[in-house]
């Protein structure tokens, strides 16, 4: 490998850092859970308050430059992650540790428990929800919301499939049998499914319910896609890179989709109000 590449790899990390997430992963999950939890209704208290006293025309789900600035820095994280999977850098030891160790503490009740909440991101599942959505903004008339759910639901999977068969990265090694997948492992495509799906989900409802919805609708959103994404790297199906480039991709295609359809969305509101 060249010189270059060398000097860019991340640090090895220590084996018994992996040792010591696998033996609390558990409780990892939780904390991580109850942090996604606040940090989405944070946000969205904050966004609340930015949206207040403005014209209702021009309030704003996600503004311009919101989206513009996590699109840039999704993508900057997932290339930096891709970068260290192709050059089979530190991150990939630390990937191969923490599922070793994961395959060698986390006990089967947990693992059979962690399978079932797994499936809210499978994607025959998925793709039977996607369309009872569909046809119910048809059938409700919302046409731009129809069109925008289906096309970004697309973009994801095509998007995925064509960095998988671009990486060809095996999966981890696993015995306990819950999930089998014969696809290539990265990035994770219940991840980055999960993230388009129940994001632009909670879009969508955010723009028909009535604001006394919005708040819960933002929470379980953000507690599905931690849970689902988290629960590929507890199952060793996905390795953690796996999972975090995963998150990357699809919010960054998810921040592209749904600040297109605000921008629409508010043009289409300001031209009915002149």
């Amino acid at each position: 490998m060249a010189p270059w590449a060398t000097r860019r790899r991340f640090k090895d990390p220590n084996p018994m850092d992996a040792d010591w997430i696998s033996r609390h992963a558990i409780s990892i999950w939780g904390v991580l859970l109850a942090a996604a939890l606040l940090g989405a209704d944070v946000g969205w208290r904050r966004a609340v308050r930015r949206r207040e006293g403005l014209d209702p025309a021009a309030r704003s789900f996600l503004r311009p430059t919101t989206a513009m600035a996590v699109f840039v820095a999704m993508l900057v994280i997932a290339s930096v992650i891709a970068v260290e999977v192709r050059e089979q850098a530190g991150l990939t030891v630390f990937d191969a540790s923490l599922a070793s160790d994961l395959r060698a503490n986390l006990p089967i009740p947990a693992l059979r428990a962690i399978a079932w909440l797994t499936q809210l991101g499978n994607s025959t599942v998925l793709a039977i929800v996607a369309a009872l959505v569909a046809a119910a903004l048809a059938i409700r008339r919302h046409w731009r919301l129809a069109i925008t759910w289906l096309f970004t639901l697309a973009g994801t999977v095509l998007i995925n499939g064509a960095l998988k068969a671009w990486f060809q990265r095996a999966r981890p090694l696993h015995d306990h049998g819950f999930v089998v997948e014969h696809s290539y492992s990265f990035p994770s495509g219940h991840a980055s499914g999960s993230m388009v799906f129940y994001g632009m989900l909670a879009y969508v409802l955010l723009v028909i319910c009535p604001p006394r919805m919005h708040r819960p609708i933002v929470v379980v959103a953000a507690a599905i896609i931690t849970l689902v994404g988290i629960s590929r790297i507890l199952l060793q199906v996905h390795y953690f890179s796996d999972v975090m480039a995963g998150y990357a991709t699809g919010l960054a295609w998810l921040t592209l989709c749904v600040g297109s359809a605000e921008y629409f969305r508010l043009r289409e509101g300001r031209a009915a109000t002149q």
